[in-house]
């Protein structure tokens, strides 16, 4: 017994290798396992990703084609204006050597000559006329006028005589003014748009000085303060109802929500023109005022900035309360009951305790009511009338009736900056991480 199974412990050592041989092979062993799980893993990681990607192409298409592109496209066009040089450039490039005071050579006039009459012939003189008379009125009605007479007017007479014919078109073209704004129209990168709407310009020196109408800054201010006031009249409206709603029953807060929504639910035109039923001369709150004689004649309610903070008031008060009473909700309310049966007063209670709690969700709605309000435009063009006019209203005009739309895009410009860095102080000072919507 004992030699056969020394023959099979002989055996067995002789299969096996021995010593560092063995551990060499098992780690070998290890390490290729851990690199074939690595590969895996890493492939496996790779195809998830691959597949999350793909879920949010869709989005990430919808933003550059809705959100991106047209907001590089305004940028764009704030500082990109190719009309005049497109349209004149080799009057442009006569007029470098011009020095701007008394009348260029005749050069340049028989230059523009010829080309008034091929863009009257081409029908785009109306575009030059609308780049001149942006820097100085009246003169769209002159270039039309003058193009339409030397369409009359053959080549030969042009090149012979077209400065002579040109003055006698209109003595406007003998001005040194006609063609420094010509030139001034000729880059096609600029930042006089931008200027412009600052309420500055470039004198003939090319300093920056004041515009002698201050429009622009007086409209941005003005939709700040309206938009201040707004976010103001919305806390102070919708603190107390999300209040009341956080602690009312379930059934109570169910229905009070109902009333909540459903501004929602009711078209904003609807909304916006109700307000002109009850605000106009002839409407509901005059007649009741009349009525019960609390005025003699009607009081102008409409078409000014009041109307116009009342109505964004109503319409954007949903939009402060939600966030509110989704915070609130959340609020333990032994805080509070702690807090007095310790010897506070509710009042004090409320302002140490409650109001820090739910000074997220109030964040929220601020910031919300705020960005919203600054750039609206349904109800201030409805309701408020010349006096109640925003920024975003001018902006649509430039863009729907003066057809300048490099200036809108400058405007909008100049605001979408103007939230960011509005954003960026709340950032700062009260956190974006302390927001809550729900």
């Amino acid at each position: 017994m004992t030699s056969a199974a020394q023959a099979l412990r002989t055996q067995r050592n002789k299969a096996l290798p021995i010593g560092g041989d063995t551990h060499d092979i098992m780690t070998n062993s290890i390490n290729t396992l851990n690199k074939e799980d690595a590969a895996n893993a890493a492939r496996e990681v790779r195809k998830r990703r691959l597949q999350a990607f793909l879920f949010v192409v869709p989005l990430l298409v919808f933003l550059v084609f809705a959100f991106v592109a047209p907001i590089t496209t305004m940028l764009y066009r704030s500082i990109h204006n190719p009309t005049v040089a497109n349209l004149v450039p080799d009057t442009l490039i006569l007029l470098e050597d011009w020095s701007g005071e008394g009348m260029p050579d005749d050069s340049v006039l028989l230059q523009f000559a010829a080309d008034m009459k091929r863009m009257a012939n081409d029908r785009t003189s109306g575009q030059l006329a609308d780049e001149i008379n942006r820097a100085l009125p009246g003169m769209s009605s002159v270039t039309k006028s003058t193009a339409r007479a030397l369409r009359r007017v053959e080549d030969e007479d042009i090149a012979a005589n077209g400065a002579t014919i040109l003055l006698e078109a209109n003595k406007r073209w003998a001005e040194a003014a006609t063609w420094r704004a010509i030139r001034d129209a000729g880059p096609i990168y600029t930042s006089s748009y931008y200027l412009t709407a600052v309420d500055l310009e470039r004198d003939r020196d090319g300093g920056i000085v004041q515009r002698d109408t201050q429009i622009y800054v007086k409209l941005y201010t003005k939709t700040l303060k309206m938009a201040v006031i707004i976010t103001v009249l919305t806390m102070v409206l919708g603190y107390p109802l999300a209040f009341f709603m956080a602690h009312a029953s379930s059934a109570l807060a169910n229905f009070l929500m109902v009333f909540v929504l459903l501004p929602f639910w009711t078209s904003l035109l609807v909304r916006t023109t109700s307000w002109i039923a009850l605000l106009q001369a002839g409407g509901v709150v005059n007649s009741t005022l009349m009525w019960l004689g609390v005025t003699d004649e009607p009081i102008e309610l409409l078409y000014n900035e009041f109307s116009t903070i009342l109505a964004m008031t109503h319409i954007l008060l949903p939009f402060m309360v939600l966030p509110l009473y989704a915070v609130m909700r959340g609020i333990d309310n032994s805080y509070m009951r702690a807090a007095i049966s310790m010897g506070s007063s509710p009042l004090a209670a409320w302002y140490r305790i409650y109001l820090p709690m739910s000074l997220p969700g109030l964040s929220a709605g601020a910031l919300l009511v705020f960005i919203i309000s600054i750039g609206y435009y349904i109800t201030p063009a409805l309701v408020g009338g010349t006096d109640g006019q925003m920024i975003s209203n001018i902006i649509a005009f430039h863009m729907q009736v003066s057809n300048n739309w490099e200036l809108a895009a400058a405007l909008g410009s100049l605001l979408l900056v103007l939230i960011v860095l509005l954003y960026w102080l709340f950032d700062r000072f009260v956190g974006t991480d302390n927001l809550k919507l729900g």
